[in-house]
């Protein structure tokens, strides 16, 4: 059987081979035994239920969160020439029964619908009409109270599994479970602990870097510039906060848009379609965008606030580099962004045992922020893969910059804020340190002060950088508030002694980081007006990754084309001949490579 799922593979989706985990979680299914696939985001979860659901004679029906994602699903099946559709709150009552009827009758393999519609008598009637073989949860965490993402309408997905007569497989899929969740999601959905397959939580892939003490606006603004033609998500705690830098980024003349749940929904829907179909480059969100978007080509994700945990921070750093090809994923943290997700999680309807498992996580979280160890180890280690080694990739395990002492200027702040007797904040401090002429300064007498003007030759704004790197390096602290006041911490002690040095490493430089040739600029193009024109997203037609191949292999036929990852018997017939005619005559030109 699993030659036949092999063969599916590359004449439907045009891949050779399986990724690691998808072949034991589809030999399982096709075993009909329940199964649980751990696998990271990018890592082909849905080929894990499309296969089977191509073999078996029933419907498979896919339960999903997100609507974005099941139009996206359901576009690049029926690209490949399978027969699916979806079921949710996008389409009329009228849609939604003429397509229920469809999947009674057996004119779709693959059915998506949101966890919401098992509470709707009319699809449960249905649904005792359907021959259903397959039942995938897709964000499989959600269904625990553990998750960070948890949907109280997934508690009724093993009550609906259980009246259906068939009897189908259960295929629960996620990207991120700690082990506290996989045990949740198996108890819930009475999966055997054997029957759990935990590919690893590693992105080979994705670059992973924290940048601390440094102008936030600056860097994405140079980072952006450095890299105008790839797509990006910048996260946002707040509204407020997406609003500003949304503006911030239209004023510098970026292609940026923006998402949160205070938009109105067409606008949200309207800026998520345009940036789906690369007529955005950027998008400013807070959390409420993406889960579950599959849009492949996102090459970098930066956080502009810290996440509120491991689990919601990987999942949204994940969504860079899904098509295998390399991808940034950065925070630029900032101490006082911890009170705004303290402030978060208290304002929050959770209960109190929740409340403190939350404050746990952030805890966590900080410690990535501050760990001087391998990145990627830290959250492999958090989701129990405790034998991990250093990936080597991160910003931690590449880091060549030289580090200078600045043990006198961290005496300086240190002593100006002992002297104010910490009672106020970063840009005061700074006032008084380049010898501000502020009233207020001289209300308080602080123009007498031993440390007033005591680094004049620096700019109140370089000086405010140098003390949020004092902050993000916990020699202060900054107390709760909008305005939160600093005071040191017993680490500032001994520097203020004497007694030890503060080094701080040369400021990170955005960079471009991936250079895109020629032929790859052309085949895009073409990708692009094909994608307007059958008005799907792009990579619908083709990721990213197929056209590097094309570019780097330079394929002069259809057996060569066919042999390109991503493209299978069906692309071929609707693309292949138009990619190839771009190919030939770039190589005619003399151009030996895709290369340039």
């Amino acid at each position: 059987m699993i030659s036949e799922a092999q063969q599916l593979l590359k004449a439907t989706f045009g891949y050779g081979s399986f990724r690691k985990g998808q072949e034991d979680i589809i030999k399982r299914i096709l075993q009909r035994r329940d199964v649980v696939g751990i696998m990271p985001t990018g890592g082909g979860k849905s080929i894990c239920y499309q296969i089977p659901a191509l073999m078996f004679q029933g419907v498979t029906l896919v339960i999903s969160p997100l609507i974005s994602l099941m139009k996206d699903q359901v576009d690049a099946l029926e690209k490949v020439g399978v027969p699916a559709t979806y079921i949710n709150s996008s389409i009329s009552a009228a849609e939604a029964n003429e397509r229920l009827n469809g999947a009674i009758i057996g004119e779709y393999k693959l059915i998506y619908i949101a966890p919401e519609r098992l509470g709707s008598q009319l699809f449960l009637h249905a649904l005792d009409r359907m021959d259903v073989s397959l039942v995938a949860v897709d964000e499989a965490h959600c269904i625990s109270q553990w998750g960070h993402d948890f949907r109280p309408s997934y508690r009724l997905i093993k009550e609906m599994i259980d009246r259906i007569h068939s009897h189908p497989v259960i295929a629960a899929l996620t990207a991120t479970a700690t082990p506290k969740v996989a045990d949740d999601i198996c108890d819930l959905l009475q999966i055997d602990r054997s029957d759990v397959i935990l590919t690893g939580f590693g992105r080979d892939n994705l670059f992973f870097q924290v940048i601390k003490g440094q102008d936030r606006d600056a860097f994405i603004n140079d980072y952006i510039k450095k890299n105008s033609a790839q797509s990006g998500i910048i996260y946002a705690a707040t509204r407020k906060e997406v609003d500003r830098l949304h503006h911030y980024l239209i004023k510098k003349g970026f292609q940026a848009g923006k998402y949160h749940a205070g938009m109105a929904e067409n606008e949200r829907n309207e800026n998520q379609e345009r940036f789906l179909y690369d007529d955005l480059t950027v998008m400013v969100a807070t959390s409420a965008f993406g889960m579950g978007i599959n849009k492949s080509n996102v090459r970098y994700v930066i956080h502009y606030n810290l996440s509120k945990n491991i689990e919601a921070y990987y999942q949204e750093a994940g969504r860079a580099g899904r098509d295998g090809e390399p991808g940034e994923c950065t925070i630029l943290y900032s101490p006082q962004d911890i009170h705004i997700q303290k402030f978060l999680i208290e304002q929050s309807e959770m209960d109190q045992d929740h409340k403190d498992n939350e404050h746990e996580k952030l805890q966590k979280m900080v410690g990535y922020c501050h760990t001087e160890g391998c990145l990627q180890k830290y959250i492999l280690a958090y989701f129990g893969e405790m034998d991990a080694n250093d990936c080597g990739n991160c910003s931690s395990c590449t880091d060549e910059r030289p580090e200078i002492e600045v043990t006198k200027e961290a005496q300086m702040v240190f002593s100006c804020i002992k002297r104010m007797r910490g009672k106020f904040g970063k840009t005061f401090i700074a006032k008084v340190l380049t010898g501000s002429s502020d009233q207020k300064i001289r209300s308080f007498g602080f123009d007498k002060l031993p440390t007033y003007k005591i680094m004049k030759g620096r700019t109140q704004k370089e000086v405010s950088e140098f003390i949020d790197y004092l902050t993000a390096e916990q020699y202060l602290s900054p107390a709760n508030g909008t305005y939160p006041v600093l005071t040191l911490t017993n680490k500032a002690i001994p520097v203020l002694r004497g007694e030890e040095a503060v080094l701080k490493k040369e400021k990170v430089q955005a960079k471009q980081f991936v250079v895109d040739d020629e032929l790859f600029e052309q085949l895009r193009e073409l990708r692009k007006q094909i994608a307007v024109k059958e008005k799907v997203p792009p990579y619908v037609v083709f990721t990213d990754q197929t056209l590097h191949e094309m570019s780097a292999k330079c394929p002069s036929g259809q057996s060569d084309m066919l042999a390109i990852k991503g493209v299978g018997q069906r692309k071929w017939e609707l693309y292949g001949e138009a990619f190839l005619e771009i190919i030939l005559s770039y190589t005619a030109k003399g151009n030996l490579s895709g290369t340039t």
